[in-house]
């Protein structure tokens, strides 16, 4: 590549150093999960779903099919579907599918006319508009690129209609229970009161099913971790040597959560933009956590008032759940 710093300067994403910065400058290093998915990244993702260990997405679809008519009944014909951490619409369309069947006209009126996509991955999107253009010109889709712990401003058309949100794929375990707490008191805000919230989380298990799921044999989740590094190289002006660093995933029990780091084979210093960080041998990059709670503990920690009632689905070997939070009759 020319050293030609000009170029490199007009290149770096200040607010991508700045996010780095403020983890790699800590004592335990860390980097935030959002950084995985740019357009690699969701590649990457996109092939650890389909991975022998990866449990979490074939059980997650599994359990749609019965669950999506049960979320969308009695929605009205105008409602819209607003995902968060749409990366893709594959798990949308068990939702988008749906009919409404109080009409006359079941067999072609759907129940969801509008899509709301939220993610911070905009190649993505773009792929998602694109798709369903082909797919369901009928749908209304207005994606929304943004960080889904920001605060969110749902499109004046959907203003009125009524609202089914969905966060699938146990990402909400990523959130520790605080941040979890908060998202989904923002999300309700967003929302509004008399929304139904459709949440896929994976359920505590033996370490034995779920460290592979983390770590798997043919070394995508390894790929996926690094992929951090490479986007840190070309967009914050970073050098990381990206094969210097270990993928580990560890079950921490005491916390029912998995952690994945990147760990340094050597002693080394990284620049970015400019700036030195240095690492010992062995010294690691805390990049995810992803908490694993029982069914009982999930809806103790997040059904926090009176005003929602909660419907949970598993799969017969109690690996995955999902929960229907809907407001109360009466509520």
């Amino acid at each position: 590549m020319p050293n030609d710093t000009g170029v490199l300067a007009r290149a770096v994403d200040r607010g991508l150093v700045d996010l780095a910065l403020s983890g790699l400058t800590r004592p335990q290093k860390t980097l935030p999960a959002k950084l995985f998915y740019d357009e690699e990244g969701c590649r990457l993702f996109y092939r650890i779903t389909e991975l022998p260990e990866y449990y979490l997405t074939r059980t997650e679809r599994s359990l749609l099919p019965e669950i999506a008519p049960l979320a969308v009944a009695g929605l009205d014909a105008r409602a819209v579907l607003v995902e968060y951490g749409a990366s893709d619409d594959a798990k949308a369309q068990y939702l988008l599918s749906q009919l409404n069947l109080s009409q006359h006209n079941a067999a072609h009126t759907y129940a969801i006319r509008a899509y709301v996509p939220i993610d911070v991955a905009v190649p993505a999107l773009r792929d998602i508009r694109r798709r369903l253009a082909a797919s369901r010109p009928d749908l209304a889709v207005h994606p929304i690129a943004a960080d889904f712990m920001d605060p969110v401003v749902l499109p004046s058309a959907v203003a009125g209609m009524p609202r089914l949100g969905f966060f699938p794929g146990s990402t909400i375990g990523n959130l520790d229970p605080a941040e979890a707490v908060r998202f989904l008191t923002q999300a309700r805000q967003t929302l509004g009161d008399d929304a139904r919230f459709l949440i896929g989380a994976d359920l505590r298990k033996d370490a034995s099913v779920l460290l592979p799921a983390y770590d798997d044999s043919a070394g995508v989740t390894a790929a996926f971790n690094r992929n951090m590094l490479v986007r840190l190289n070309r967009e914050a002006g970073a050098d990381f040597e990206v094969m210097a660093f270990d993928h580990r995933a560890v079950w921490n029990d005491a916390e029912s959560r998995i952690e994945m780091y990147l760990v340094s084979r050597r002693a080394q210093t990284v620049r970015i933009a400019g700036q030195e960080i240095r690492f010992l041998v062995g010294e690691t990059i805390h990049t995810e956590n992803s908490y694993k709670h029982p069914a009982e503990r999930f809806t103790g920690l997040f059904v926090f008032d009176d005003t929602a009632a909660t419907e949970t689905w598993t799969d017969p070997d109690q690996l995955f759940a999902l929960y229907l939070l809907r407001p109360k009759l009466g509520g």
